[in-house]
């Protein structure tokens, strides 16, 4: 970044543009598009020092015990925690997203610090497993870190999303190069200026900025790359990472289903289809998208969602007063206007919002409901990204899973229901990396659980001892105690491999041996 800095209104470091004239990106406020600052667009040979740097760091921080690394990480959630009204100012100044939004990222990192704190010694503890012939053979499996991780992460949830997957690479024993959204640079300096403060190495996590070709040499460059966003460039990730052989973790799009059943409180599934689909004004791979509701409750249901819609306040308040803030990009906003106007062609009814708000902002845009939506309609296909709430109704329960299935995506989905065992058998059946009953964003804040997507939504999982596991690659160990202690040890062990195999064939045939 560059060395001079000014400061600004909204608490956040305004960076001058570089006067050597070197390539760069404004950010700007998408509320009152005020310029943030400037940030360099890192070439090939940039990116290719901080791996360098990166790689140089990583053998003495894997030295380091897990137990160490894990309460450095702690240290930085304690301080993340301690600056969090400083932290949310920069996070809502350049996503626009509301105060409780921001609130939300701070706290659901802060946590998944302290469980990693509290779990991954254990889980990445050696352990001791069963070799060929125990009596006189140990055998033991060690976790060894990738080496060198690359992060690229989304604008939408810049600290969330970007740390939530950074922070146990790290306590894994990796080194870090993370590249930001374009979007959101200074929620990932705040960060990473913190990490330093909390005592881990600065040579230990390098960040990069710039547009896709930065993203691309971070790729050709580390050993292990996470990404966030979409489907289409998570396929390029994939294919840029396969030809040098480097594993990868995708997290990805999604088009999120809700089943309504007769049987649901409506008050629970109304409120909870609100407050999922307006979360950051929809801009989540979580948000609920689609909802399919069964016929006898059908017009109670759509009653009650306009009740609790209505009671929406949308803003670019600094209070947690304001329910839904601005959306971050023009283009996000033109795709869910695109949706509204291709459904209602097709015969959808808009019964509430999609309108523009331009008098709080130029990319705020109200919550919309749609119903008499049809799975030709973009909006039940296309990840919408948005404030937007399509209802289908279906003939009962059957319908509704068949239809939940018809998508591209797997992400996540929720079901409402007071037969709860009906509902954990429907929930088997969905084709969805998590679902919850009687709750949407079932797995957000359960940090022992795993969570990802299934089909177009992505590759691999995050959270849990999964999401720590695949940061590191198993290492296994066979000691023979025995050598130099026995004359013809070697065989020894080939007569006692043949009579195992002999006996365990026998044993089919003489019940005794």
């Amino acid at each position: 970044m560059a060395t001079k800095q000014k400061g600004s209104s909204n608490g956040v470091k305004q960076v001058e543009a570089p006067a050597n004239g070197a390539p760069q990106l404004e950010i700007r406020n998408p509320v009152t598009q005020e310029l943030i600052g400037y940030v360099p667009i890192h070439n090939a040979e940039e990116v290719r020092a901080a791996a360098e740097r990166a790689r140089a760091a990583q053998p003495a921080w894997e030295a380091r015990s897990a137990k160490e690394r894990a309460y450095m990480l702690r240290c930085w959630g304690d301080l993340l925690w301690q600056k969090r009204a400083e932290l949310m100012r920069i996070i809502r100044s350049e996503t626009g997203k509301n105060e409780t939004g921001a609130f939300l990222e701070v706290y659901g990192v802060h946590t998944a610090a302290l469980w990693l704190y509290h779990n991954a010694p254990r889980i990445l503890r050696p352990q001791n497993r069963m070799p060929l012939i125990p009596v006189i053979q140990r055998a033991k499996v060690y976790f060894k870190p990738h080496g060198v991780v690359g992060c690229i992460t989304p604008w939408n949830y810049p600290l969330y999303n970007g740390f939530i997957d950074l922070i146990p690479a790290l306590v894994a024993g990796n080194s870090i190069v993370v590249k930001p959204s374009e979007l959101s640079p200074f929620t990932t300096q705040f960060c990473v200026d913190l990490m330093v403060q909390a005592g881990i190495p600065k040579e230990v996590v390098q960040m990069v900025t710039g547009d896709g070709s930065t993203g691309a040499a971070v790729i050709d460059n580390v050993d292990y790359v996470s990404f966030t966003g979409s489907t289409a460039t998570g396929r390029k990730v994939a294919e840029r990472a396969a030809k040098r052989l480097i594993q990868y973790t995708l997290e990805l799009g999604g088009k999120d289903p809700m089943i309504v059943l007769e049987d649901a409180n409506l008050e629970l599934a109304a409120s909870g289809t609100i407050r999922s689909a307006l979360e950051n004004s929809g801009q989540a791979c979580v948000s609920t998208e689609r909802v399919y509701v069964t016929a006898p409750i059908y017009d109670k249901y759509i009653e009650r969602l306009m009740f609790y819609a209505r009671q929406i306040k949308i803003g670019a308040g600094d209070g947690f007063d304001v329910d839904m803030g601005s959306m971050t990009h023009e283009r996000e906003v033109k795709r869910v206007e695109a949706h509204i106007k291709d459904a209602v062609e097709k015969g959808a009814e808009l019964v509430y919002g999609g309108q523009r708000r331009p008098d709080l902002g130029p990319l705020f845009i109200e919550p919309t409901i749609l119903t008499g939506v049809t799975h030709d309609m973009d909006v039940m296909r296309e990840e919408t990204f948005g404030p937007v709430i399509a209802i289908m109704k279906v003939k009962d329960a059957d319908e509704a899973v068949r239809m939940a299935n018809d998508s591209e995506y797997g992400l996540s989905g929720a079901i409402f229901t007071r037969n709860l065992a009906r509902g954990e058998q429907l929930a088997r059946m969905l084709r969805n990396g998590d679902i919850g009953i009687n709750r949407t964003y079932a797995v957000a804040g359960s940090h022992a659980l795993p969570w990802g997507g299934r089909k177009e939504s992505g590759l691999g999982r995050r959270g849990g001892p999964e999401g720590l596991l695949r940061y590191v690659q198993p290492q296994s160990i066979l000691i023979d105690t025995t050598i130099g202690a026995i004359p013809g040890l070697t065989l020894l062990d080939t007569l006692t491999f043949n009579t195992l195999l002999v006996l365990r064939v026998l044993r089919r045939y003489i019940p005794f041996l």
